[in-house]
């Protein structure tokens, strides 16, 4: 008979047992090459160089573009300075692309849209850059970025590369570095950006002022015609498509598409002489894709031949330059050592009401404008 103890030997009784102890006769894997595997954790740790990141980027290294992305994204002011001077040396190969952005309420198909145009576009020959941003828990900071594994087809494409942000606690349904990220891209040689966005609905106005075109998403039956002429998120519009045409769907978005076209004529006349249209697709079955793209292309040669695109872009980077100042001075605010000390008393005497928020936050600012 077999002595299985002889074969398989146990460890040491008179051992303490230990859940992180190996028993004996287990042995782990031999790596193959420790060279190599040094290198891989060495390569790991370092943070490339400007240089490094920008010749990556310049020859569409795609682990060189997320890493610039990562680096931008970072909230550690150590990295900001590299990330301030990353963008400064994209900026001369950047700002040749289109810019889209496309939002819709949670559940109107958004990522089943874009992988859809997305394909459509990269077989046009253009290389597509999804920028998706998710929202983030209000409690637990996390956020899921699914985006990769809803677009299965897309992110298999060469001529495409899909990046998903966390939102944190940006408002306007974008993430707070999407707009460098944007730049980054560019300089990659991507010519069609995609910004998906949360998807909040009628809040969602930052993903407007960094956008060539802003495409809004319903589905029917979600609202009356007077849903159509409610200021906010459906003025911006440069188009409206209900999506999920199919099925036994059709008909109602047909309707729905001839009350949208209805409800945009109440709005006032665009500054870039456009006249925003609804139209139907099913990303599902790519009816109505490739009329959504001639759309576009319709948009933007008539704003590059009356100015209106240049005029757009000019005031889109003069209104981020001043936000860049507003989150700038924010973080310099809260990162100051004594604005920190005294700010947690100040929400003790709020929360105590011996003081009102406004008077706090004037003390406060008092304070920090005085030590500066």
């Amino acid at each position: 008979m077999l002595n299985l103890r002889k074969l398989f030997p146990l460890s040491d009784p008179s051992k303490k047992a230990s859940a992180l102890n190996e028993k004996a006769g287990i042995s782990a894997p031999e790596i193959i090459s420790e060279a190599a595997a040094g290198q891989i954790k060495q390569s790991r740790r370092k943070l490339p160089t400007t240089t490094e990141l920008l010749d990556g980027i310049r020859s569409a290294n795609i682990t060189a573009l997320s890493r610039a992305i990562t680096l931008v994204e970072s909230t550690n002011v150590s990295h900001q300075s590299q990330a301030t001077e990353l963008i400064n040396a994209c900026l001369p190969y950047a700002n040749k692309s289109v810019r889209i952005g496309i939002t819709g309420v949670p559940g109107v198909g958004k990522s089943t849209f874009i992988e859809a145009f997305g394909k459509y576009l990269t077989g046009l020959g253009k290389k597509v850059a999804v920028l998706a941003v998710d929202p983030s828990s209000t409690i637990s900071h996390g956020s899921i970025l699914g985006d990769k594994t809803r677009m299965e087809e897309l992110v298999k494409d060469p001529n495409a590369y899909i990046r998903p942000s966390a939102s944190g606690a940006t408002l306007g349904g974008v993430a707070r570095k999407t707009r460098e990220t944007i730049t980054l891209c560019e300089a990659a040689g991507f010519d069609t950006i995609l910004i998906e966005t949360v998807g909040v609905g009628q809040s969602e106005t930052a993903v407007h002022s960094m956008v060539d075109f802003f495409l809004l998403l319903k589905i029917s039956g979600a609202g009356d015609e007077l849903q159509g002429i409610k200021r906010g998120i459906m003025e911006m519009a440069d188009a409206i498509v209900i999506n999920k045409a199919d099925g036994d769907n059709i008909r109602k978005a047909k309707l729905a598409k001839t009350e949208f076209n209805k409800a945009l004529h109440l709005f006032p006349a665009k500054k870039s002489g456009w006249t925003p249209t609804a139209s139907t697709c099913s990303a599902m079955t790519k009816d109505g894709i490739a009329e959504i793209w001639h759309n576009i292309e319709a948009f933007l040669e008539l704003t590059q031949n009356n100015g209106y695109f240049k005029e757009k872009r000019i005031e889109q980077n003069q209104f981020w330059m001043m936000e860049t100042i507003n989150d700038q001075l924010k973080q310099h605010f809260l990162n100051h050592p004594q604005i920190q000390r005294l700010l947690e008393q100040e929400k003790n005497a709020v929360q105590n009401q011996t003081i009102s928020p406004f008077a706090a936050a004037q003390k406060l600012l008092d304070f920090y404008f005085k030590s500066e």
